[in-house]
């Protein structure tokens, strides 16, 4: 009697392993799938300045990327913007730094000039004010192209109010974005990171949202 019922477990639970299995190969391939779908590029290769967009949760990935594009003589300068958030106890300092003084740190640190450095006047709250920020400086400073720098997942927002707001400019743009595996996990593994569940999803809500605001 004991065989009998060992023997009618085995073909179900064959089949819930094969489900789950299915199931987990199915939603391997949507998260990666869905989380390239939000990296994209943007034209032109070479700019008048570089411009860092904001972000605390990724400020080292970002500038590491602008750093390695100014060594490649991608632009002549960088900027970053200004979001005014602290970037925690600075024990040298003895006070709270912005991370935007933190990511300016962090260029210093990668070979970047001091002098080749600017931070964009005035204050940023989301992607598509800095982009506003961003084309006035370029038009005030008479810039013919641009390149933003960002992180992979933030790119295609990055982009769609990069060409939103730039639309008759006559200012030439780009976007650039910073591999993940720094700060923001990998395509294929961000599900298994809680950062990631904060970074990959939420994009897809404030893409909509865009999409419906501005």
């Amino acid at each position: 009697m004991i065989r009998i019922q060992s023997s009618s477990r085995s073909p179900k639970l064959w089949r819930v392993a094969c489900a789950a299995l299915v199931l987990f190969v199915a939603w391997f391939i949507l998260a990666w799938v869905g989380a390239k779908a939000l990296i994209v590029n943007a034209t032109p290769t070479k700019a008048d300045m570089l411009f860092v967009l904001a972000g605390s949760s990724t400020y080292l990935e970002r500038t590491h990327r602008a750093a390695q594009l100014f060594s490649e003589g991608r632009a002549p300068r960088i900027a970053l913007t200004n979001d005014y958030q602290p970037g925690g106890w600075s024990s040298a300092e003895e006070r709270n730094p912005l991370f935007v003084e933190r990511a300016a740190d962090e260029l210093k640190h990668s070979g970047v000039p001091a002098d080749r450095i600017e931070i964009v006047p005035g204050l940023v709250s989301n992607t598509y004010s800095e982009m506003v920020r961003i084309r006035d400086y370029a038009i005030e400073h008479k810039l013919k192209s641009i390149l933003i720098v960002t992180s992979s997942y933030h790119s295609r927002r990055a982009r769609w109010a990069m060409q939103e707001v730039f639309r008759g400019s006559n200012v030439a743009t780009g976007l650039e974005w910073a591999p993940p595996g720094e700060q923001s996990p990998p395509p294929a593994t961000w599900w298994l990171h809680p950062v990631g569940w904060r970074i990959v999803p939420l994009e897809y809500v404030k893409l909509i949202y865009y999409r419906l605001r501005y």
